[in-house]
């Protein structure tokens, strides 16, 4: 069942890895290829991560700007017709991206065709460094060879049975970095309605995939969990998350790096283990918060969602 279930996620990566190599001329359907994994476009983006170490519009990127390199190495094709085919709007645009990754500018990088003919030069390295070891080797490769990330099986993972949870929630648009402001005015209307007096558990859900979703178009959930007797007040809304079983695991230190421990526990964690995800959602839930202790201390338990055992 292990075997069945690693191969499962390691097939869904690797044909959506190969689409990417195969298609760098055209801009990527991320929706399609996470229906095309069975997984949602969140979770599709985890498991990706995880597993190759960045996200496929990342590769899709970093490969495109590999292709620019060679061909700044190897032809006379002007600068912005090769920014334009590694998918930037602009010369400019094309020559900081570039140089960010290659540390001069496209035209410098080209100059230095002359030193590699002296007899101490060394050849500029188009290949951008990658945990993958994927990288561009020409148009229409079949085959990619790379090696999927290992190591998330270290992690402490428990696999609980939830009961099912009634949340009260403030739903947030925008960027996730901002749901802050949600908790806000969920302190204030649950404060009001005296539904933080008996400190109750404080999680969020997430609801979109940042690559495929537009900043602005974000939806995410800011929310306590409430008794069933419980009236909310006008301003919260009513969510249910389902009981079942849940791998937990606790990310120690700052929001900004719950993405990491995310990508590791479903591309690595999970694509290791005989667990299949279930279809409801995952949380997070906050055991602290930045007002009671340093950003290096802040407990925060991920919730992923598994399919029932057979048998």
């Amino acid at each position: 069942m292990k075997d069945e279930t690693r191969s499962f996620y390691v097939r869904a990566v690797r044909d959506a890895v190969t689409h990417v190599v195969a298609n760098l001329d055209r801009a990527l359907d991320l929706e399609r290829l996470a229906r095309k994994a069975a997984l949602s476009p969140l979770h599709f983006h985890r498991i990706f991560r995880g597993m190759v170490g960045e996200t496929p519009l990342e590769l899709h990127r970093r490969l495109r700007l590999e292709r620019a390199a060679g061909q700044l190495r190897g032809s006379n094709t002007a600068v912005t017709t090769i920014a334009f085919s590694a998918g930037y709007d602009s010369h400019e645009a094309f020559t900081r991206a570039f140089r960010t990754f290659y540390g001069c500018s496209p035209s410098e990088f080209r100059q230095s065709r002359e030193l590699e003919q002296t007899d101490c030069g060394r050849p500029r390295q188009t290949e951008i460094a990658a945990k993958s070891g994927i990288h561009f080797a020409g148009d229409g490769a079949a085959e990619v060879p790379f090696q999927f990330i290992q190591g998330g099986t270290n992690m402490d993972v428990n696999i609980k049975q939830m009961k099912a949870l009634r949340v009260a929630v403030v739903h947030h648009v925008g960027a996730y970095s901002r749901i802050s402001e949600a908790f806000g005015r969920l302190g204030d209307l649950a404060g009001r309605a005296s539904l933080l007096d008996a400190k109750p558990t404080m999680l969020a859900l997430y609801h979109d995939d940042p690559e495929t979703t537009p900043e602005s178009e974000l939806r995410s959930d800011a929310g306590i969990v409430v008794p069933e007797n419980a009236t909310l007040p006008a301003g919260l809304a009513e969510r249910r998350l389902p009981a079942g079983r849940y791998a937990c695991t606790m990310h120690i230190g700052p929001y900004e790096q719950l993405g990491d421990t995310w990508s590791r526990l479903m591309g690595q964690w999970l694509t290791g283990s005989a667990e299949r995800l279930a279809e409801s959602p995952s949380f997070e839930i906050y055991l602290n918060t930045p007002a009671d202790v340093p950003k290096a201390e802040l407990r925060t338990e991920l919730y992923m969602p598994l399919a029932p055992t057979t048998g």
